[in-house]
Formats: C-alpha cells, structure tokens, sequence
C-alpha cells in the first residue's frame, strides 16, 4: 500500500433567480420532485432541482445556494435534455433513481442500490446521495453524484480510479456555456507508469499536469497549500486518485474545465459577489502538450521558447530556425551504455511518465545504478521530493514534454555520453541569442 498526500474563464451562469421556497434536503422513497419543489442541504450550500440554462431543454442539476446567479456544478441528464419542466424524479425498482419526462419516458436513472428503504439527500458538501432510511455512514452510501462528475470538481470529490471495479472519475465540459450536453474537453488521469493527469480536446492531449511528486504536480510549480485548502494525491493498490478538501467552511472552491478546454480553479469571493480565477491552464505555449517535440525543453521565458536537451542538437534546424520546434532534437553523439554519464537537468516538469518505471522504495543511488546499468534507460528521477528525494522513476523511451521553470520544477538526470561532459560547467541547456546576450549584460 502506498498513499502519497499534500496539493475556466467559462463557468456556466444564467439570470435565473434561485427558488425562494422552503424545502428539505432529502427525498424519501414515497415522495417524488418536480418543478414546484427543490432539495437544499442543511446548511443552505447546495440546491438540486430542476433549471433552464439556455434554449436547449431543462436539466435536473445542483448550484449553489447562495449565490445570486446560478452556478451548476452537476447535471443529471446533461445528454438528455427534458422538452419542459413537467417532469418527475422518483425511486424505482431496486431503490434506483428515474427521472420521468411529461410523457412518463424515462430520461436518466441512476444504477440500482438494492435499498430497502431509500432517501435521496443533498449534502452540504454538495454531493447528492441514496442512502437506507436508517444509515448515516458516508462509507455505506449506495450511490452519490460524486462518482459521476460533470465538468466540475468540488473538495471531496475524486479525480481517478477504483482499481477494483475498472472505475473511472474524470471531468468532460460542457458543449458551450448555455449547454449542459458533453462537450470536447476531458480532464482525465492516467494511472499507467507514473500517473499524472491529461486535458483531452476529444483523443487528442493539449496539457498534462506532469506526475505528482509527494507535493505537487511536477508541471505546477506554483501548487502549493493555501490556507484552508489541502491538496492530496492518493496511490496504492486499490485507488489513484487526485483531490482537495477545505478547512474552513465558508471557503467556496471549485476546479471545473470549460467548453473552450480552459481548466481553471476558482475561488467565490463574497465581498464581490464574484468567483475569482485563482489558477488556469493552459496558461502559455510551453504549456500546449509536446511543443518542443522528443528531447526539446520549452522555456516561457526565451525567445524562440524551444531549446534542446544538453547533448542534442535540433532534428530539422531550417524548421527551427523558423520557431517551429515540434520535430524536437536528436543526440549529437552516440550512447556507448558502459561509459555513459548522467547530466542534471534541474527546475524542469518531467517528461511524459506513463510509460515510465516507478519504485517508490528505492535511494537515489539504487535509482541511478539500475538506470546505468541499463542501456536502454534514458533519464532518471526521484519518485517523490521529500527529504532530499526518494524512490525511483526512469524513462526508456524519447524524452517528451519537458519545459523549464524559473523556480521549481524538479531535477531529472538525462543520460548522455561521457565526452558530452567533459566540463562541469557546461550550460544546463542549449542557449539561444537572447539568452547569450543576457548573460553577457549580466556580466
């Protein structure tokens, strides 16, 4: 078992006014809600109910309570939109929730609970639960929201796998803003190698976070605690997942991907009546996936921002030359295994890892001997940063995805041949004019 802990502008709002009628936070078997009820949690956080967003239908749905403009955080039948307000949820057979549009079709239904007496409740957490009657233990709800999320992430939520069951928690977008339906972008966690997590504009990667390192994702540098907000990543034989919690209550933090593939964590400040864009990404080119190709390292603060590898030289220097670095770099001197040195690239996001081998009890040392000893093995790097760095990670395939940070970042160990270090002062990557001007400025 191992356990590792620590860390758009489109949100959905509509001008609808938020129901004003007094309602109770759980549903029982015998009752059933329609358009003329709503569910709010006990601490008036959350609401569930039925709403319009737009032209496109009404959704079932939960926002939050308080705040004047509607902000949804979860659909239910976002594929499925009801053609007028008329509809009816209610338990079915084997304590399933269904929802019923005005002609009594089925539009959505939850899977089965085998409850014998079930209550829908809404939490202040903002998750939405069936439960027996007569059982309050969060660990024996038998369905909630929050294993099916939308576009939006709350604290408690889970961003990953049930290893067990093959059960994936991810986030999609919605079509547009006005449009529940799923949309292009998914925010998705990969837990091959060393797992990290990919934004999807449908197959194809535009950002990855980088793999967690004990106390942040390798590709953000600026992921830190903040005051009231805890953020964890969990890794062992049954669950990889990614989550956050909140200390204090009135503390309202939301991670949502927007239709225009925007991920952004915002924050409601309430002296404003606004949700505040806290952190995003994408947030530059060296943050679109594979920008400087196999070997390449992007750099927001150069110009042109594709450098290469120390040791590599670019693979198509006209097209380089042009800025265009997607065809990468290659070794400028052949690997000869047995003499074979390592360099240290520091402040970087490590390269792609899902195809990465991962032990999390070996030393540094153990970690750099079996690397070397392995000609196959191209870089190196500590599995986690703590106390100096810990357990192992090395790559066997091309070097994809590097950037380099001013700060943080993490250091990797690039194999190179030994006559490419034949200086302890080399530069730690290939310099380009404006760089070389700099320093000498400097100087």
């Amino acid at each position: 078992m191992r356990t590792l802990t620590i860390l758009s502008l489109a949100f959905f709002t509509t001008l609808i006014p938020i129901s004003t009628s007094t309602s109770l936070d759980t549903l029982s078997s015998t009752e059933s809600l329609t358009d003329n009820r709503t569910l709010v949690s006990a601490g008036e956080v959350f609401e569930f109910g039925f709403f319009r967003p737009g032209s496109t239908g009404w959704y079932l749905g939960i926002w939050y309570k308080k705040i004047s403009f509607k902000t949804v955080v979860w659909v239910a039948n976002r594929d499925t939109p009801l053609p007028n307000s008329s509809a009816t949820l209610k338990f079915g057979e084997h304590g399933s929730l269904i929802l019923l549009d005005p002609s009594g079709n089925m539009s959505w239904s939850s899977n089965k609970t085998g409850a014998v007496n079930p209550v829908l409740q809404i939490l202040d957490s903002g998750n939405l639960v069936v439960r027996e009657e007569s059982e309050d233990d969060p660990e024996k709800f038998l369905w909630q929201s929050f294993d099916y999320p939308g576009d939006t992430l709350l604290p408690g939520m889970k961003l990953g796998w049930d290893l067990n069951s093959s059960f994936d928690r991810y986030l999609s977008s919605w079509k547009t803003t006005s449009d529940p339906s799923t949309g292009d972008y998914t925010f998705k966690l990969d837990y091959r190698g060393f797992p990290e997590i990919f934004l999807r504009n449908k197959q194809g990667v535009q950002y990855r976070s980088g793999p967690w390192n004990g106390n942040r994702f390798s590709g953000v540098p600026e992921m830190a605690p903040m005051s009231g907000i805890q953020f964890s990543f969990v890794d062992n034989d049954d669950e990889v997942y990614y989550t956050f919690s909140i200390s204090d209550n009135s503390v309202l933090t939301r991670l949502m991907v927007g239709p225009s593939g925007d991920l952004d964590r915002f924050i409601w400040i309430e002296s404003i009546q606004s949700w505040n864009r806290f952190w995003y990404a994408p947030k530059d080119q060296c943050d679109d996936y594979k920008e400087c190709g196999p070997y390449g390292v992007c750099d927001s603060n150069a110009s042109p921002v594709c450098e290469c590898l120390k040791g590599f030289e670019p693979r198509d220097p006209n097209a380089w030359s042009l800025r265009d670095g997607s065809g990468g770099c290659v070794r400028k001197t052949r690997l000869e295994c047995r003499t074979d040195k390592f360099w240290t690239a520091k402040n970087v996001k490590l390269p792609e890892s899902t195809t990465a081998f991962i032990d999390r009890n070996m030393s540094t040392e153990e970690c750099r001997k079996m690397c070397a000893e392995n000609c196959s093995c191209k870089a190196y790097a500590n599995a986690d940063i703590h106390n100096g760095g810990t357990g192992c990670v090395t790559w066997s395939g091309e070097l994809i995805d590097i950037r380099n940070y001013a700060a943080g970042g993490q250091v990797l160990y690039v194999r190179l041949a030994a006559s490419e270090l034949v200086s302890d002062h080399q530069p730690p990557m290939c310099e380009n004019e404006s760089q070389k001007t700099n320093k000498k400025r400097a100087e």
